[in-house]
């Protein structure tokens, strides 16, 4: 198996990060491709959980490398400080355990302040961004003006720097919101660069050499399938291309990485989403507080990234088969199966209906959700505590048969069940 590929298929916040811990055991190199630190990925060892943004989940492994692709957008100071709090946790971070693409580009002060500045001057029309800075990195970065990490490491950096946050400071002053300090911010970020400068790296050829060696490569990606700058819920998405080919892309790797490869999608036993956007199976009130949990918990219903309390809802099979197709995905893996424990029924969409027309497919993609209505098939819940069972056996008949219907509504085999936090709370098929 020369790839793996670990994909959100919902709106994000699956549960990616403690599959791709899991997986990340028997890999050498583990590989985030896309988006920045408005991603958040929870894995939780003994007693102990890791809240990571930017670094790859693998690093929690000892012996793993870890890498940043070509296809993210890194706040320097940010990575700093998840890199303290993960030596702070007696985790090594070396040269040798974490690479950085050259490629990446810079998220500077100047696209926190456009981000915050334009998410404000939507008012009523808000996306729900994070105001991290990725869209306007993006933008900067399509159009061919960005910086990347490599600059990091040019002697004219600290002029090309300033020039960017003249050009910001422009945009701010029409804006009405406050302008930049050149000087204080070229000073913190020449810091950066003097800390970062050993571990950036030409990644996507150590990559390649990496596969043709025989090493496991486990691409990790961001965010979800919904949440794709091109197949989400546009406009309600993120900037990044968050689908499985754009594990390639995002990595420097050519086609030939793809042949065989191993894409798992995580799938949440229930459906949640974080800021604006359609949701046809969105529930509310009481029932949606008992999905969502109190947030006293690190894995309840609460952004990593921003704390916001998510939308939940049933799980959507349309939209299931839909990131069936538009990633390839070879398998699933389900997560959270323990939260539908305690309920009588449990709800999932299998098609939808347009006035009077019903539909088991998207005809325009997932951009028209608002546009539809669900239609749902009821199973019985079950009662029993499903946390301790390691095996397919020890689950309740009713729960084999709620994940039975979502191996059948995506065509595809379950290799993982989650039934809580912990590590070795997986149920392997």
């Amino acid at each position: 198996m020369p790839l793996q590929i670990v994909i959100g298929a919902q709106w994000g916040d699956e549960g990616k990060g403690r599959i791709v811990d899991w997986f990340a055991a028997q890999a050498d190199i583990t590989a985030r491709f896309n988006g920045g630190d408005n991603a958040g990925h929870t894995v939780t060892v003994s007693d102990r959980v890791f809240k990571l943004h930017l670094v790859p989940s693998g690093i929690l492994h000892t012996g793993s490398v870890a890498v940043l692709g070509s296809g993210m957008v890194i706040n320097p100071q940010r990575l700093l400080d998840e890199i303290e709090m993960l030596r702070q946790a007696g985790i090594a971070i070396t040269p040798e355990r974490l690479r950085i693409s050259y490629a990446a580009h810079l998220i500077t002060p100047a696209h926190l302040a456009l981000d915050q500045a334009l998410e404000a001057g939507r008012a009523g029309d808000s996306l729900g961004t994070t105001g991290r800075g990725i869209g306007p990195a993006y933008t900067d970065k399509a159009a061919r003006q960005g910086l990347r990490m490599g600059d990091l490491l040019s002697p004219d950096f600290p002029e090309r720097l300033a020039g960017t946050l003249e050009v910001a400071n422009r945009t701010l002053k029409l804006w009405g919101a406050p302008v930049l300090d050149p000087a204080i911010v070229c000073a913190a970020y020449c810091a950066y660069a003097e800390q970062l400068k050993e571990y950036i790296a030409d990644a996507s050829a150590e990559l390649e050499q990496a596969l043709k060696t025989g090493k496991t490569v486990l691409a990790e990606g961001a965010q979800g399938t919904l949440l794709d700058i091109d197949q989400g819920t546009y406009p309600f998405v993120t900037s990044s291309a968050c689908v499985a080919p754009a594990a390639l892309t995002g990595l420097g790797l050519g086609l030939s990485a793809a042949q065989g490869a191993r894409v798992t999608g995580v799938v949440k036993a229930f459906q949640t989403r974080v800021g604006s956007g359609p949701f046809p199976t969105e529930v509310s009130g009481k029932f949606a507080d008992r999905l969502r949990g109190s947030g006293e918990n690190p894995w309840d219903e609460y952004g990593t990234t921003t704390g916001r309390p998510r939308r939940v809802g049933w799980l959507d099979g349309v939209l299931l088969r839909y990131a069936v197709r538009v990633n390839g995905l070879t398998e699933l893996a389900i997560t959270k199966l323990d939260v539908l424990t305690g309920l009588k029924t449990i709800r999932v969409c299998t098609s939808y209906r347009a006035g009077n027309q019903p539909l088991v497919e998207l005809p325009f993609g997932p951009a028209y959700l608002s546009q539809v209505e669900p239609v749902y098939e009821d199973f019985p819940g079950w009662q029993a505590d499903v946390s301790k069972a390691r095996r397919w056996k020890q689950l309740p008949s009713t729960a084999k048969d709620y994940l039975e219907c979502l191996r059948s509504l995506a065509g595809l085999p379950i290799h993982l069940v989650s039934v809580g936090p912990e590590r070795e709370q997986l149920i392997q098929l």
